[in-house]
Formats: C-alpha cells, sequence, structure tokens
C-alpha cells in the first residue's frame, strides 16, 4: 500500500517543531523513529496531512544523570539506550528491557519517545517506566509541564499529552544501592510484542522484601502498576508460596485481549509465570 498524500517538515528545534504543531493543526503529527507511524500510513489507517519529523533535533537527543535522576531526551534511539554505561550502571532494568525491543534494525531508529507516545499496550517501554517511576516532561506552547508514568497512560494509543504538546524528555529516579532488577517476556519470536511480560525492582533487608515495584505489558489496554502484590511481598522473604501469591495477585488485575499471540487465560497464566521469574531474577540480583 501507499500513504495518502502528506507534506513533510524537519524543524531544527523544539519551538520550531511546536510552530509547526500550532500552524498546521491537529491533522498534523510529529515523526519519530517511524516504526508504529509509517506502517500505520500505508494501510491508511492514519492519514496525516503533515509530518513533523522530530529526527533532526538534537536537543532532543542524550541521556544525562541529574542529582540522583537519570534524563533521557525523548528522541534517544534504543540502540543509544542499550549501549549506555551510565544507564548500566545506574538503570540497569531499562537496558534489560531494551535488549527484548525488536531486533537490532529497529533498535537503531526506534526512540524511547516514539515508543512512550504511541501507547500501545505490547510496547515495552511504558510498563518499563512504570517499574521505575518514572516521569515525562511535556513541552508545548505555553511552556513544560512534568506529569508521572503512572497514570499518563490512559487506553489503547491515548496518553495525558494534550494538542500541541511534545514529550521531550523522560526522567527516571535512580533505584537504590543494592536494588535487584528483571525484566522477563514471554514472546513467540524475535522482534515480536509480548504474549507477557513483568518488569520489577526489588529491594531486600535482613532476607526480606523492604520494597517491591511491578509493572505488566500487554495485560490490558495500559500497563499495569501490581500494586497489591508489592504491598503483599514487603516483610516477607522470597519463597515459593510467597511467589504464587504474588503471582496470583499480578494475575488478578490482567484483562488482556484475544489475539495471535494466545487467549485471555493462556496470557493470564503467562503473566503469573513472568512475575515470578521476574521477582526471583531481581531477589537474586538484590544486594
Amino acid at each position: 500500500m501507499i500513504p495518502a498524500g502528506f507534506d513533510y517538515h524537519a524543524p531544527r528545534s523544539v519551538a520550531d517543531a511546536l510552530k509547526l504543531l500550532g500552524d498546521l493543526g491537529p491533522e498534523a503529527k510529529l515523526l519519530a523513529g517511524g516504526h508504529s507511524l509509517l506502517p500505520m500510513m500505508k494501510l491508511r489507517f492514519a492519514a496525516p496531512t503533515a509530518l513533523i519529523d522530530l529526527g533532526k533535533i538534537s536537543e532532543l537527543r542524550g541521556i544525562e544523570q541529574a542529582g540522583n535522576e537519570i534524563r533521557i531526551g525523548a528522541m534517544t534511539t534504543e540502540n543509544d539506550l542499550l549501549r549506555s554505561k551510565l544507564l548500566a550502571d545506574k538503570v540497569p532494568l531499562l537496558v534489560e528491557g531494551v535488549a527484548w525491543i525488536a531486533d537490532p534494525q529497529v533498535r537503531y531508529k526506534g526512540t524511547i519517545g516514539g515508543d512512550i507516545s504511541h501507547a500501545d499496550p505490547g510496547n515495552d517501554h511504558p510498563a518499563l517506566m512504570l517499574a521505575l517511576d518514572a516521569s515525562f516532561v511535556l513541552t508545548g506552547a505555553k511552556g513544560q509541564r512534568v506529569v508521572k508514568a503512572d497514570g499518563y497512560f490512559l487506553g489503547v494509543y491515548s496518553t495525558q499529552i494534550e494538542p500541541g504538546e511534545i514529550l521531550t524528555q523522560i526522567r527516571v529516579p535512580i533505584p537504590a544501592a543494592g536494588t535487584g532488577w528483571s525484566y522477563q517476556k514471554l514472546k513467540r519470536k524475535t522482534g515480536d510484542f509480548a504474549t507477557a511480560a513483568s518488569a520489577v525492582l526489588l529491594q531486600m533487608k535482613g532476607g526480606k522484601v523492604a520494597k517491591a515495584s511491578i509493572a505488566l505489558t500487554n495485560l490490558a489496554a495500559t500497563p499495569l502498576k501490581a500494586r497489591e502484590a508489592e504491598s503483599f511481598l514487603v516483610g516477607k522473604p522470597i519463597n515459593e508460596n510467597n511467589l504464587s501469591e504474588a503471582a496470583r495477585l499480578a494475575m488478578d488485575i490482567t484483562d488482556p485481549a484475544q489475539c495471535q499471540r494466545g487467549s485471555p487465560d493462556y496470557k493470564t497464566a503467562m503473566c503469573g509465570e513472568m512475575t515470578r521469574r521476574a521477582l526471583q531474577a531481581a531477589a537474586a540480583r538484590a544486594k
């Protein structure tokens, strides 16, 4: 298929991109890596009148530490995340999660901001952001606002971003020293979305859980935070009984859709298994 006709713009600054958004109206779309938008355009599921390509805006790329948080430009590629020594040292959960995304060809062009903004429940970054308690910087004509990842995702392809705003930066608190981490993902083949996945951060003290963070991928219309499972684990050791109960509590909040990756019952069962594995791996890494 060939997409419908559109105008193409390649601004060199965020200010220029925002002006274009305002001038061109709601039928214009932002272009990041393009792995989601361009296929939809080719199938005529999307027909924007104009594309605003953010790829030439250098201020939207980069990874840096600012105090006790990591700040990531929204146009930073998955490959840059994967190869970042700073992230590997400070936020290894994010690096591990990125390694599960698609394949090298996609990771060289795909961006963290594009993945988050698309808000596909099968994308990996949304659940990783929930587990990491990240925040997003949204920039518009009236300035910036910072929105927590928890609550940002409203539904399939739907977020809190307003018309005329651009996701410009991701802010991730640096987990406490000794925090264990794991992202466990079941998928049918290399490059596929998750059948089910679980992201875990775990702090241990005296052989018991001091703090837990669990988020789930592709098990509802949005990524899910498994709060009851987190609360249940606090003050308890990671043993078979507690793993089973935490997995059950995670499974209880899911509402997966039927698709070629499996039935809702199968996906729910795999949520429990991925959560169990992630908790075990995170506990083994906790110091």
